[in-house]
């Protein structure tokens, strides 16, 4: 199985995309989506140094513009799994099928201008915390006010909140945690961010988001989610809400994906993921940093992927959970059955509780894929619907 992950802000490096300029329809598309996004991404990501990539407005659009531009050299039908960092999310959405190209670049220039906007208003901003214990990290931040803004794996934290209390975690490192001030303009992914959330809510209102065609996995639990209008309502809450990158590596190790390719600017993920999985077993893994890392990625998808036929197929569509946990299937629900959309036909028994597991599309229960009393990981495909609508 082959997973798709798009890195989020921070993993710029100046001219990254100087080596993708001259492919085909490159420079044309990245000149369109600036029209979009209301940056120059072509000059962004090629002349501009790590100064003006570093402007929150600016980096956004121009990450999201790259995972995308870079993610039409590969064949993706074979891609199983898609999953982005933070503002990576909205290219992994793009590249789920949930938002067009055009929509994703469009939000992300409006999430990178009220996110900077946002920093603008109070002095605020992100340090960094390797090793030590979790616990007690997470009662220090607590205590100071702060949030956990990013937890990462790997041992790595992200805090943010007010300068002030910053200075005072750095003073006092908790739990034997090594602390790095971050070069951010101010508090992502906290409370500080709201008028971001209000402004990005609005315009994300206007648009009609698909299903998603591949198990999709929210930074905000790990979680597969299968219904567009909920990712959108995800896309939008994450804003404010913490990174929760740990979960989501843990969900692509319950899958058991053998295959992972990280779009340019690659290396951050794959690097967390490398250190998080150690013990677990870490998939086969392609960096597409330079159109010289095309021939490797296409081989890696040859050998991890889907697979791929041209004969024609039965629509159908895959119900999959979203959360760990213990199938129970509907009751008087039996394969051959007429479901309708929206229909619950099952639950996810988890820790937390009773989770609803749905058909977003009217058709026929073609095949229960797990069965009463089995566990199931996030994204695991549950039941076949077949006839539906596509």
């Amino acid at each position: 199985m082959l997973a798709l992950l798009a890195p989020g802000q921070g993993a710029q490096k100046p001219g990254f995309l100087a080596p993708w300029r001259d492919l085909p329809g490159v420079a044309a598309r990245l000149r369109w989506w600036s029209a979009l996004a209301g940056v120059d991404l072509l000059h962004l990501g090629t002349d501009a140094d790590a100064e003006e990539i570093r402007d929150t407005a600016r980096t956004q659009p121009l990450l999201v513009a790259a995972a995308l531009v870079t993610a039409e050299q590969l064949p993706l039908y074979d891609v199983s799994v898609v999953a982005g960092h933070s503002v990576g999310e909205l290219g992994a959405a793009a590249l789920a099928g949930v938002l067009s190209p055009d929509a994703a670049v469009t939000l992300a220039g409006v999430r990178g201008r009220e996110m900077a906007a946002a920093c603008a208003a109070e002095p605020t901003g992100m340090s960094a915390l390797l090793g030590g214990d979790e616990a007690e990290i997470l009662a220090a931040l607590a205590d100071l006010g702060l949030h956990p803004a990013n937890r990462n794996g790997a041992g790595q934290i992200v805090a943010a909140g007010a300068l002030d209390a910053l200075e005072k975690l750095a003073a006092a490192p908790p739990g034997g945690a090594r602390i790095r001030s971050l070069p951010v303009a101010g508090a992502f992914h906290t409370p500080y961010m709201a008028p971001a959330e209000q402004a990005l809510a609005g315009v994300a209102a206007g648009i009609a988001p698909a299903d998603p065609q591949r198990i999709l996995l929210s930074n905000a639990d790990g979680a597969a989610v299968n219904h567009g209008g909920e990712l959108l309502q995800r896309l939008v809450r994450q804003v404010t809400a913490p990174v929760r990158w740990d979960l989501c590596m843990g969900t692509l190790a319950d899958l058991g994906v053998t295959g992972v390719i990280e779009l340019a600017p690659a290396g951050t993920l794959t690097g967390l993921l490398k250190r998080e999985l150690k013990d677990r077993g870490v998939p086969e893994i392609v960096n597409l940093n330079t159109p010289d890392d095309l021939p490797a990625a296409r081989d890696l998808i040859a050998r991890h992927g889907a697979g791929h036929t041209h004969e024609p197929t039965p629509q159908f569509h895959v119900v999959v959970a979203a959360a760990a946990g213990t199938f129970t299937p509907g009751a008087d629900l039996a394969e051959g059955d007429t479901v309708r959309q929206g229909q619950v036909v099952g639950q996810v028994r988890t820790r937390q509780g009773p989770v609803d597991v749905t058909a977003h599309s009217a058709g026929s229960l073609t095949e229960w894929l797990a069965h009463d009393d089995d566990p199931v990981a996030p994204g695991q495909p549950l039941a076949r619907i077949g006839g539906a609508q596509l």
